[in-house]
């Protein structure tokens, strides 16, 4: 029976190019998408850029540009990485499209009518990197630390307000109900923690004679909507809300990076109970990547961009050592050096070493194979568990028992009839890989389909040539 479902990402700043750690997080909510697909689901994916606030301003007029035709550049590179990952989003959605800033400005009035919306003077200190907000009790010798090398600011202005206070005691009852909300656990007793601490009230507006790039407050020409508000707003905006009924498809999932566990999940439920709009179905939660030991920072020229990996290297080869070699929950290294053996000791000789040595020995006969119609079960458990990492080594499990099984018979030394039934076993073998491959590797699924699904099984092209 076919279902809906709805997966979406966070929304990424246009202040910079994407780069691998935020490949991560669209590749893991792709295979996700691909998954329900193949179980028959409609799936509606949604991803897109988060284009108004301080830092945005700031970063064009440093170009001296117009902050539309800067985010229209940026929204365009984000864009690109549907080629270039292979993804398979159904929707893009951009933070300055008419449809999305009309449904802020209406959430905003529901939010006022009922009570969570009020105006004040205030002062405190705030770090433009993370466009929040920031206590002394989150600083490091006095900075950010996700952003050290940005000096705070000073905000000293009146400027809107929402009543998160207000939800403290339905956050933590919500949270009590729903106890695989956030994934992983330890997340979700992180987020439990800062909400039993107490919640405060924060600004969401900001003066539009300092700060114009921004979504109008409604009924005030003097304001602008504080980025966050606006933009986590996206989740619904970009199923139709509110012209449209949502119901088919939300809530959904949604994935973020551990800088978002607060917004995500806390401040974004609180404003979605504001407006009388059900939760989120679930958050999960994934690590950060380092460069050699580093944060990435563009700043600093520590970056590896997807683009030019997949252009060397070739899609599924980054696809596979995000999936695989990253941890999902944790934070993963990546370098170079373990990326090439990667991609030689699983790819090259491993996966693409099989189905060629397979195929070799196969085109010379008329073999007959099953057509799989479901998922290896550990595959999907673990998938289901958001373990994209153990899903693809129970698939490298099945590789390595199909070259032992190739090395104990000694195949090609067998006669006709008994060789045709070990290959017959091992074309059966690899093509469960390929269907089980389908959500991680779409590309390598295809092709391996093909050179086993055509009337004559026949050797191709290697699927991972060997680097030089």
């Amino acid at each position: 029976m076919e279902k809906n479902f709805y997966i979406t990402t966070t929304l990424p700043y246009v202040n910079a190019d994407p780069h691998l750690g935020f490949a991560l997080e669209i590749v893991q909510a792709d295979v996700i998408a691909r998954y329900h697909r193949l179980i028959g689901d409609k799936v509606i994916f949604n991803f897109g850029t988060d284009e108004h606030g301080q830092k945005i301003y700031q970063k064009a007029r440093e170009e001296n540009k117009n902050p539309k035709d800067y985010v229209d550049e940026y929204a365009a590179k984000f864009n690109k990485l549907k080629k270039a990952l292979n993804l398979s989003y159904t929707n893009f959605i951009r933070t300055t499209d008419e449809s999305h800033i009309k449904a802020a400005q209406k959430f905003w009035e529901i939010c006022k009518k009922n009570g969570d919306i009020y105006k004040k003077n205030y002062k405190t200190k705030y770090c433009v990197g993370c466009e929040l907000e920031k206590t002394d009790s989150e600083l490091v010798g006095g900075k950010c630390p996700l952003h050290p090398n940005i000096e705070l600011e000073i905000i000293e202005e009146k400027n809107y307000f929402f009543r998160f206070s207000k939800y403290q005691d339905k956050l933590l009852k919500f949270y009590e109900s729903h106890p695989d909300f956030v994934v992983p656990g330890f997340r979700f007793k992180e987020i439990k923690q800062f909400v039993e601490k107490g919640l405060k009230d924060f600004s969401i507006s900001r003066l539009k004679e300092k700060m114009p790039w921004g979504i109008d407050v409604p009924d005030d020409p003097d304001q602008v909507m504080y980025v966050w508000f606006d933009a986590l707003i996206n989740y619904i905006s970009t199923l139709g809300w509110p012209e449209k009924n949502i119901d088919d498809y939300w809530p959904g999932i949604q994935l973020c990076g551990k800088d978002n566990l607060r917004q995500q999940t806390a401040i974004w439920q609180a404003m979605l109970m504001s407006a009388n709009i059900a939760n989120t179905k679930q958050v999960f939660v994934h690590g950060f990547i380092s460069l050699n030991g580093q944060k990435m920072s563009k700043t600093t020229g520590n970056v590896i961009y997807p683009d030019n990996l997949t252009e060397k290297y070739g899609t599924d080869s980054v696809r596979y050592y995000l999936l695989a070699h990253v941890h999902p929950i944790e934070d993963s290294d990546f370098t170079m050096e373990k990326f090439e053996k990667a991609y030689t000791a699983d790819l090259a000789n491993g996966l693409g070493n099989l189905v060629s040595r397979v195929t070799a020995m196969a085109q010379n006969y008329k073999i007959s194979s099953k057509n799989p119609t479901q998922l290896t079960k550990k595959v999907e458990n673990n998938l289901k568990k958001y373990r994209f990492d153990k899903a693809l080594n129970n698939i490298w499990d099945n590789i390595s028992a199909s070259d032992s099984l190739i090395n104990k018979t000694e195949v090609w030394s067998l006669k006709e009839d008994k060789k045709i039934t070990i290959l017959t076993d091992l074309i059966n073998q690899i093509r469960q890989i390929s269907y089980d491959l389908t959500p991680f590797l779409p590309d390598t699924a295809e092709f391996i389909n093909k050179q086993l699904s055509s009337p004559k099984i026949r050797k191709n092209k290697p699927l991972f040539p060997r680097l030089n």
